[in-house]
């Protein structure tokens, strides 16, 4: 790996650095996993999961050990042992990228390539977020390089032809069939494209499916003898093809793809597309590592388009290949007008950056973003957007446009990270539940913790140490919450006088970010409502 590369890698992770370690788990995916770990952790479950007494039979175990080992390792669950699972990977996936280029392009394209890959919206996004989607992409990657190093005839054949099937067991056991779909389809299409289909079985025969089934009846045999075959046929049969053919969750038609791909691949994605479309008009011939890459993408796009279920971060193991298919082709293509516009435009949004966010801080209801910290990122986002317009039209150098556009970015994303404190009220749990605690210290019968209208609460058991009892207001005048800890936000509460006069009676209510924190007598009636301390509501 060249120099230039090192400090491109370096400047990635100082980027990302302040937004791994300073925010707070959001309660929709991350806050589950580390209460199904903690569950499993108190069960000494391994293999089939629950979440709150229910089995979870959604994802493989692979990413769940990890949250589990950190909470061993450290006591308590650490935003930034978790993050580095979502980081690494990314950067195994940009390394493994530039060296299956390495040979066709020069170090400026691969520079570029690189560039475009890390700072792609979704891919951005999950280089920091705790999904184990990095980790899948990072096997596949993996996996289909060491298919193509076993078909050009690169390195070790008898290493590749281990490691081929066993990273694809590796992405199946990290978030299930499309971790071995995608190199199953994307490789058979790329024979048939290059008419070897009767090489398919060179690729996928007795060694490549031994080492798969192997390791599937291991995983499956420790899921029967631990959950039971209900929980086994719940993970072989009602998460797989009940979701591919009739989902029960995120349903969607077949053209979210086709949305979701334009901001998925931001602010590229229409630099990609005028590469494509020049190459096209232009009549390039496709070399093989470029039909190979193609055939991933789409092969992959045609493949979860026609599944039911359907999250725009379940194409993301496509986007390095859209990425670097069109770097290639854009060594060979002849630069155009089309090419400058489709990088000014994001160039133009970013020089707004600055304006926008003293506009955003100028409104009452977003007045939280008038700090420094978010102020300089804005700046920083400006400049980097001036200086790609500068080098696209005076200097016409698209390679530095693409990386002044990323650079501001990059800048802007870190500073902007160290915003990221005064926002982790909104962003997650974990401030409402400290002080949720220190209410319920002060309590003398503290009977539990309840909530009313909060969004996904049953997993503040991380926070909490206890379950969490959701109450309607009905229960509340009831008395059925009498000596706990009750907490609702604000923006529902407005909407309900029932709850509002309920809450009003209170003679202890606090306000953090967006809710309240409240203390229930230990018996039925309120305090009178002379002793209110809620705060005005608008």
């Amino acid at each position: 790996m060249s120099k230039s590369l090192r400090w491109l890698f370096c400047f990635f992770f100082a980027a990302l650095l302040p937004a791994m370690i300073l925010r707070d788990f959001t309660p929709s995916n991350e806050l589950r996993y580390l209460s199904i770990a903690d569950e499993a952790i108190r069960d000494g479950h391994l293999f089939a999961f629950t979440s709150h007494g229910a089995p979870y039979a959604d994802k493989p175990p692979l990413y769940l050990w990890i949250v589990m080992a950190g909470k061993l390792l450290f006591g308590s669950h650490c935003m930034g042992f978790l993050a580095l699972f979502s980081f690494f990977p990314a950067l195994v996936i940009l390394r493994t990228m530039d060296r299956w280029v390495r040979s066709v392009l020069d170090e400026r394209a691969r520079i570029a390539g690189v560039t475009m890959t890390m700072t792609s919206g979704l891919f951005l996004g999950l280089a920091v977020f705790l999904r184990m989607d990095m980790l899948m992409c990072m096997f596949i990657v993996l996996s289909l390089h060491a298919f193509w190093r076993l078909y050009s005839g690169e390195g070790s054949s008898r290493r590749a032809a281990i490691l081929f099937p066993l990273y694809a067991f590796l992405a199946l056991f990290t978030k299930g069939p499309v971790g071995l779909l995608v190199p199953l389809l994307s490789t058979v299409v790329f024979l048939v494209v290059q008419r070897q289909w009767r090489q398919i079985g060179r690729y996928w025969g007795w060694r490549t499916w031994g080492i798969l089934l192997a390791g599937c009846a291991v995983w499956f045999t420790a899921v029967w003898a631990e959950g039971g075959t209900e929980y086994l046929d719940n993970l072989l049969f009602h998460q797989t093809l009940d979701r591919a053919v009739d989902a029960f969750h995120h349903k969607a038609p077949f053209y979210f793809y086709g949305v979701s791909v334009w901001y998925s691949l931001a602010p590229w994605s229409l630099f990609l597309a005028v590469v494509f479309a020049a190459a096209w008009r232009q009549r390039v011939r496709l070399g093989e590592l470029e039909r190979f890459f193609l055939s991933v993408a789409l092969s992959t796009f045609v493949m979860l388009s026609l599944f039911s279920s359907k999250l725009a971060v379940y194409l993301a193991p496509a986007f390095p290949f859209v990425v670097y298919a069109a770097v290639l082709l854009f060594a060979r293509v002849r630069v155009n007008g089309w090419m400058r516009a489709a990088l000014a435009l994001p160039a133009v949004i970013w020089t707004l950056a600055l304006p926008a966010v003293a506009v955003v801080a100028s409104m009452p209801a977003t007045a939280f973003v008038a700090n420094g910290w978010c102020f300089a990122a804005g700046a920083l986002l400006s400049a980097g957007g001036v200086a790609t317009l500068w080098l696209l039209f005076r200097r016409r150098d698209l390679y530095r446009s693409v990386l002044a556009l990323a650079g501001g970015l990059l800048c802007a994303l870190f500073v902007g990270g160290f915003a990221l404190p005064r926002f982790n009220g909104l962003l997650g749990y974990g401030k409402l539940c400290r002080v949720a605690m220190e209410v319920a210290a002060e309590q003398p019968d503290f009977t539990g913790y309840y909530v009313w209208k909060v969004r996904r609460p049953e997993n503040m058991d991380v926070y909490l140490g206890e379950p969490i009892t959701e109450i309607s207001v009905e229960e509340a005048l009831a008395g059925q919450a009498a000596g706990g800890v009750l907490m609702l936000s604000e923006r529902k509460l407005r909407h309900d006088e029932n709850m509002q006069r309920f809450v009003a009676g209170l003679a202890f209510t606090r306000s953090v970010d967006g809710y309240l924190v409240c203390s229930l007598p230990a018996v039925a009636e309120t305090a009178d409502s002379s002793q209110e301390t809620m705060p005005t509501l608008p």
